[in-house]
């Protein structure tokens, strides 16, 4: 169980072969203490309560969407017999009953495992702001975990749950996603009821979900996303399940010259190659001045809604100032001073605001951006916790004030190996449209999950290959967010599943190649190694054409992989070695590259 896999489609393809949930409770705890990390939760269920819950599941329920699926919740949102706290113990109270969003989980068979740590009372954006142990990075302990969701993102990033909620106002679902390599889903205001949720801005506040695949994630949304009538806020955005997968999505993005990343190189570089991406995959990039989406972000932390978190616990701040961080508490202090007068005119500027950025709106099917300009260093938090925090914010504070929906969705990797991430925006109502294009994004760039390791499951619901369609197998330049896949794109080819080899093959990076490419060639068996590679669906028309163009030494032949599939693959005549380096060892294209980068 050690190594068993807990997004949603592997998890329920073992109950359905007879796993028990009795087994993957006792899987979550043993995760949760091999971390080695008490920041993670405030609050765990006891493992009697787990297993008592597991084994009232009883037989495996296909109908139910989440059997046994173990979840965490950020501890701003209730859960029916732990505490919550909001990150700030003076605060806390024990819930009668869940949240709403929560008793929608729990219906659909899911299981919730505890109350993760956050910036106290979800003010933040770097997971730092907390009197319990800081969550550490898995990535990096060196990073901040990103708040305000930190332990749900971190829980989550680490193959302990397999899925948790958080909350987003100013970021707090996507930032924290973005920092720890893992899908942060921010619905459309009001599609997901807060009713059971301690307030920050009452007017602004999302439930998000934070999962390991945009599927995951959607998935979690479909259910979630329930007309709640004890919401004053709750909106009828039902969710709508992913559109066609439109070719030629028009994506703005913030121009050149606008663009922040207050230097660093590799997260600029990561998002150039993000945005080369999108094009691969049929979007047509337009460059757009941002300074109104600046100014947006700027807005909330200014008199309206800065005032509004003061009002959201006034009446708990004036008796217990000492018991807040630091930090928040100069915020909600600094709030208190602010006059209606002044809340108005903040709301004036941002009318004016979105007239204007409606008009650049109104040719794009969505808006890209990186979900952070930087990684934020524990160093840096402490040195000016105030102004680090914010830099986490400029991509993000804009998106609830403009009623837009968003996902945060991990890219490439950057050149130091850490992990980039981008966030597709989209007016409120368009949830289906942005996870449809980045559920592809996320599977082009062929990352692991978090920092489990574990590859990437594949997207479900989407393309089906069809009996016609020709099934292909390629290992080099036409792989996921290499350089050749748009060939396959535009020839209608569609992302299957990733794979890897039988360890029956050699594999050489060839001479003489415009555009570098490597070659797999069968061996004798024991001497060959196993190979990353990817099965793409092409229709007849595509294949054919396709096929025709695939120059020597390369050529089409039987490849047999590591679950004993036999699928057409590239491969390379025997000639076309002759003085090729073998890059065997590095296990695929995608090694190879990263170790050249590495060492260039």
């Amino acid at each position: 169980m050690s190594d068993m896999m807990f997004d949603i489609a592997s998890l329920r393809a073992a109950y359905a072969q007879g796993l028990s949930p009795c087994a993957v409770m006792e899987t979550v705890l043993a995760r949760l203490a091999a971390s080695g990390d008490n920041g993670i939760f405030i609050h765990v269920a006891d493992k009697a309560d787990l297993l008592e819950q597991a084994q009232a599941l009883g037989a495996f329920d296909p109908n139910r969407p989440l059997w046994g699926l173990p979840f965490a919740v950020k501890d701003n949102i209730d859960v029916a017999g732990m505490p919550t706290t909001a990150a700030c113990p003076e605060f806390a109270y024990l819930p009668e009953r869940d949240a709403t969003v929560v008793a929608l989980l729990r219906a659909a068979g899911a299981i919730p495992i505890g109350k993760t740590n956050m910036d106290q009372f979800a003010t933040g954006l770097s997971g730092v702001r907390t009197p319990y142990p800081i969550p550490i990075n898995p990535i990096d302990p060196n990073l901040v975990p990103g708040g305000s969701s930190s332990g749900s993102a971190v829980a989550v990033a680490r193959g302990i749950v397999s899925f948790a909620l958080g909350t987003d106002t100013a970021g707090s679902g996507r930032v924290p996603a973005g920092l720890n390599n893992i899908v942060g889903l921010k619905p459309s205001f009001g599609a997901i009821s807060t009713t059971g949720v301690v307030p920050a801005c009452r007017t602004l506040d999302c439930v998000s979900i934070l999962a390991l695949t945009v599927d995951d994630a959607f998935q979690i949304f479909e259910i979630a996303a329930t007309y709640d009538e004890s919401d004053a806020y709750a909106r009828p955005f039902p969710a709508r399940p992913y559109p066609t997968e439109a070719a030629k999505l028009r994506v703005g993005v913030p121009r050149p010259q606008d663009r922040q990343f207050f230097g660093d190189k590799a997260m600029a570089n990561a998002f150039t190659a993000s945005l080369e991406m999108l094009q691969q995959l049929g979007c047509i990039i337009v460059e757009i001045p941002f300074a109104d989406f600046y100014a947006t972000a700027d807005l909330l932390y200014g008199d309206a809604w800065a005032a509004e978190r003061y009002a959201a616990i006034a009446a708990f701040f004036d008796l217990h100032e000492s018991a807040l961080n630091p930090v928040v508490h100069e915020i909600y202090a600094r709030a208190r001073q602010f006059s209606a007068a002044q809340a108005f005119s903040g709301m004036y500027k941002l009318q004016a605001l979105k007239r204007s950025i409606s008009k650049l709106m109104a040719d794009l099917d969505a808006l890209c951006v990186p979900t952070t300009p930087t990684y934020g260093t524990l160093a840096e938090l402490k040195a000016e916790p105030i102004a680090a925090n914010s830099r986490h914010g400029i991509y993000t504070n804009f998106a609830n004030l403009l009623d837009f929906c968003a996902m945060a969705v991990p890219g490439p990797r950057r050149q130091d190996h850490l992990p980039s991430s981008i966030t597709l925006l989209a007016p409120a109502g368009k949830d289906a449209e942005i996870a449809s294009l980045a559920r592809r994004f996320h599977a082009a760039s062929g990352v692991s999950l978090g920092a489990t390791g574990w590859p990437q499951p594949p997207i479900a619901a989407g393309h089906r290959a069809t009996s016609d369609d020709f099934l292909l197998v390629v290992v080099g330049a036409h792989m996921s967010g290499m350089p050749l896949n748009s060939e396959l794109l535009a020839l209608g080819g569609h992302f299957d599943r990733a794979v890897s080899t039988a360890p029956h093959y050699r594999f050489f990076a060839l001479l003489d190649q415009k555009q570098p490419k490597p070659g797999l060639i069968r061996v004798a068996q024991n001497t060959g190694f196993s190979i990353e590679a990817e099965v793409w669906s092409l229709p007849p028309e595509g294949a054919a054409k396709f096929i025709a163009a695939i120059p020597p030494p390369l050529g089409i032949a039987n490849v047999q992989l590591d679950d004993g599939a036999i699928i057409k693959g590239f491969v390379v005549e025997a000639a076309g070695i002759e003085g090729a380096l073998d890059i065997s060892a590095f296990g695929g294209w995608r090694g190879y590259l990263e170790e050249t980068k590495r060492v260039s």
